[in-house]
């Protein structure tokens, strides 16, 4: 694998998924990124030796801002941050969610605003190129920075708490750094509050949720012109003159993507339509699928700001030599979009599940009912509409907005919170019923494809979107379980092997 150079600046939601996905990936901050770390903790160094008060540096943390450490306390102090807050707890992480933070952690440690060590940055990288990553639990952050679950990871790189290797055995961490070949990493002051304090793991959870969304999205399209092709809809809907005469964000870019889904197709030709008007889930597929491709710029945009930005209290300002309290840790936006992000793809799956219903049945299309083969003696897809449907309820209540409250934390000083991880969790979780809905409805619109005797008249790019489903999915004869294929197709879909991006 190339090796992703961090700037501080640039790292995509995309980019972040490809190398968290790697057990071993190859991640190093650039030249620059470099010289600004350094610089920062030159400044740190200044600021001790001045004898200045730095919040966490050499005062205590939260309702303790006010009480001073003597310099002999200062590198127990940082060791002591940790072993405080490691308290993440439920079930463990996804590894890639933890390697996913591990980069981010890395990458906004080159905007220089931390005034950690340049050792930190050092073993992050060496434990990313290694596979080893700290078992971190989802349970412990409340958004107004990811202080746990930064602790927790944290102390597993000094050597306390846990370790997961390259291939996925879980230790103590002393143990399985060992067997890697490492002494664990040496803290020096103000080490131990950069590796807990940030929003590294909501940025990566919002990042994640927005690749994965943007490749589900992408299969939600192919999937839905494929439903048209077998519906004989009516293409009007995606006229650009009538979208122009309300430009809803995104819906010039869902019309689009369909267009180019369907063109050279047979559905083009005139008087394939079979209705006038179809039902509002295919009428509206642009104006439905546009606001999910709007929300996920939104929420793109706002991961990005996230995975690219310090969210460090205290920050070093590079410019002015100085270090400054501030609030970069809170993340209300992050959780806003995430949560718009969510409610759309809810949007798009009520309609996805509406489609399937309408290709199942005769009154609609003129095909045999629930898409049985002529002379079988077979329900055909009726029973997949109760697990389509108990999908989307796993959906909607996924797409429901989190909490937030005065927060009663740290004697009322930290009295705010945003329950960002919270709101990106529950985007993945929504997306991987929504990756299973995306391969029903591509399986009953490929049934109802080939029923309709218009297979060998589809676009190339359908055609490929049909011949892949079919390798996952036989046409159904006769009955038979199609949960596993179901399955197999979903992994397709989240891997982004249905077909070529739309």
């Amino acid at each position: 694998m190339e090796t992703l150079l961090l700037d501080g600046e640039s790292l995509t939601c995309r980019a972040l998924a490809a190398a968290a996905a790697t057990a071993r990936p190859a991640v190093g901050l650039d030249g620059p990124a470099r010289e600004r770390l350094a610089a920062a903790r030159a400044v740190v160094t200044r600021a001790l030796a001045s004898g200045e008060a730095v919040y966490g540096l050499n005062t205590g943390l939260g309702a303790r801002a006010t009480q001073r450490l003597s310099a002999e306390e200062l590198a127990a102090f940082s060791l002591q941050t940790l072993r405080g807050r490691a308290l993440s707890l439920g079930a463990p992480l996804p590894a890639e969610v933890v390697r996913a933070a591990m980069i981010v952690r890395l990458n906004t440690l080159g905007r220089g605003a931390a005034g950690c060590d340049p050792a930190v940055a050092a073993f992050l990288e060496t434990c990313l190129a290694r596979g080893l990553t700290p078992l971190v639990r989802e349970g412990g952050s409340i958004g107004a920075s990811d202080l746990l679950l930064g602790a927790t990871l944290g102390l597993a790189l000094v050597g306390e708490g846990e370790l997961v290797d390259s291939t996925g055995r879980v230790g103590p961490a002393a143990e399985v750094l060992r067997a890697a070949g490492l002494a664990p990493l040496a803290l020096g002051p103000r080490d131990g509050l950069a590796l807990a304090n940030h929003s590294s793991f909501s940025g990566a959870l919002a990042a994640l949720f927005v690749a994965r969304a943007e490749t589900a999205l992408t299969a939600v399209q192919q999937a839905a012109a494929l439903s048209m092709e077998g519906f004989r809809a009516n293409l009007s809907p995606l006229d650009p003159a009538a979208l122009a005469l309300r430009p809803q964000p995104g819906q010039a870019q869902a019309a689009e993507g369909l267009r180019r889904l369907l063109a050279g197709g047979g559905l083009e030709a005139p008087g394939a339509a079979r209705r006038l008007q179809d039902p509002l889930s295919f009428r509206t597929l642009p104006q439905t699928h546009g606001a999910g491709f709007a929300a996920l710029e939104t929420a793109r945009a706002a991961a990005e700001a996230e995975i690219n930005g310090a969210s460090d209290n205290p920050a070093v300002l590079l410019g002015e030599g100085r270090v400054v309290s501030n609030g970069a840790f809170q993340t209300p936006w992050l959780t806003l979009a995430a949560e718009t992000l969510s409610r759309a793809l809810a949007q798009v799956a009520v309609l996805l599940v509406a489609r399937c219903s309408k290709l199942l049945a005769e009154r609609f299309t003129g095909l045999p009912l629930f898409l049985a083969r002529p002379g079988a003696d077979s329900n055909g897809f009726a029973p997949v509409m109760k697990l389509a449907e108990a999908l989307l309820a796993e959906v909607l209540l996924a797409a429901q907005p989190v909490a937030i409250w005065p927060s009663v934390n740290a004697d009322g000083v930290e009295d705010a919170l945003t329950n960002a991880p919270l709101a990106a969790r529950q985007g993945l979780r929504l997306l991987a019923a929504f990756e299973r809905l995306v391969a029903i409805e591509a399986v009953i619109a490929a049934q109802a494809v080939e029923l309709r005797g218009c297979a060998t008249t589809l676009s190339p790019a359908l055609g490929e979107v049909l011949a892949r489903v079919r390798r996952h999915s036989p046409a159904l004869a006769e009955d038979r379980p199609l949960a596993a294929e179901i399955e197999a197709l979903s992994a397709a879909i989240r891997g982004g092997a249905l077909a070529a991006p739309a």
